[in-house]
């Protein structure tokens, strides 16, 4: 099978669409599938230098709504060629340009929403809701309502979508998603994350890792934080992530009102041995997110063995629960509070958690099931 990804960046900055893509076209080629990569980055982007697959990139990503004229037209020429075409995302030019050359085509086409549905972005961006709504009648309804299938990460992201917008006619599929099992030299690792940060040399730590954005939820951490640092005065936590908004100033203000300016680590992104070796340090994952389709760093986390401690907005949460492999609460200060005071409360259950987020993470979210999840359902309907 050839196939085409449509995706709006394979920068790694921008968080799980562009990894997971990544991930399973490694894995999709082991099971005799051609991965080929549409995109507005820009042709000399330094993450397009060591891709394992072919990409075609276009410009135009730094433009008001990515627009990339020569995506479409090439789309125009060449969609035809493969055997299915999956778009990744909405609300960009790349949507639309895969709404207007594939629909009513006899290529098939499936679409990922990565989230995008979230009712989150309605609630807390009214002004934008409005206008998504327009485009939704103009470009992306159309796009999603005619898709051969339009897929999902996790049951919970399909029920709270389907309120977003009208009309809404979409052909749901859950597909499985996930990461790649830990691997690598541990000691190595650890050495890593060390020499990245030395403070952390002999200090307990809870790991934060993506973006620095309000739809995280990083205020609540910080917060919460300032609160069970007092009891714990051997625990630091590490705040690692791009800050795409300017916003980590005011986070570091918090720290700093909170009497944890010091305790509080800001790495920036973390890969390669220094991201492994976080999560091999750390005493547990925390991503207190308002939205959260799926949160391939709780997946990287429960493959690294440690327990994980989210809200019921990362839309694995019934999944984590389910297993004991971490802690869940509400999205708001009182239950990210919840989240640390109860995980450094009973030290037992960090060790059990351990346990079962290792084998939750190979029996539902392992890249090779999620691979083949995907294969078997485009399969079925392309």
């Amino acid at each position: 099978m050839r196939m085409l990804r449509v995706i709006g960046s394979l920068d790694p900055a921008d968080g799980g669409p562009s990894e997971g893509l990544r991930l399973s076209a490694a894995e999709l080629a082991r099971m005799g599938c051609e991965t080929e990569v549409a995109t507005v980055d820009e042709p000399d982007s330094p993450w397009l230098g060591s891709s394992p697959f072919k990409v075609h990139a276009f410009g135009g990503r730094k433009r008001p709504y990515s627009y990339s004229p020569g995506l479409l037209r090439w789309l125009r020429r060449n969609a035809a060629a493969y055997d299915v075409v999956i778009q990744h995302g909405l609300w960009n030019y790349t949507a639309y340009a895969t709404s207007r050359v594939l629909r009513g085509s006899r290529t098939p086409y499936f679409v990922f929403t990565h989230g995008m549905l979230d009712p989150w972005f309605r609630q807390n961006y009214p002004l934008k809701h409005v206008m998504k709504q327009m485009f939704w009648f103009g470009s992306e309804g159309r796009l999603v309502n005619h898709a051969r299938a339009v897929l999902f990460t996790s049951e919970e992201e399909r029920r709270v979508s389907r309120d977003a917008f009208f009309p809404y006619r979409l052909n749901e599929r859950v597909v499985s998603y996930g990461t790649v099992e830990a691997k690598g030299d541990p000691q190595v690792q650890r050495a890593a994350i060390l020499n990245t940060l030395p403070a952390l040399a002999g200090r307990r730590f809870i790991l934060f890792l993506g973006r620095l954005h309000p739809k995280k939820g990083c205020d609540l951490l910080l917060r919460a934080f300032a609160r069970v640092a007092r009891a714990h005065p051997d625990l630091d936590l590490v705040m690692a992530g791009p800050d795409q908004t300017g916003w980590r100033r005011e986070l570091e203000a918090i720290a700093a009102g909170g009497g944890v300016a010091g305790r509080v680590h800001w790495p920036g992104m973390l890969r390669g041995e220094a991201k492994a070796g976080a999560f091999r340090l750390c005493e547990a994952f925390a991503l207190p997110s308002h939205a959260e389709n799926f949160g391939i760093a709780v997946a990287e986390a429960l493959s690294y063995g440690k327990p994980v401690l989210i809200t019921r907005k990362v839309n694995i949460w019934r999944e984590i629960e389910e297993a004991g492999a971490g802690l869940v609460a509400a999205d708001d200060q009182e239950g990210v509070n919840a989240l640390l005071d109860g995980f450094m409360a009973n030290p037992q259950f960090g060790a059990a958690a351990a346990k079962a987020a290792r084998d939750v993470f190979l029996a539902k979210f392992e890249i090779k099931r999620a691979a083949a999840s995907l294969l078997e359902t485009i399969s079925a309907y392309a």
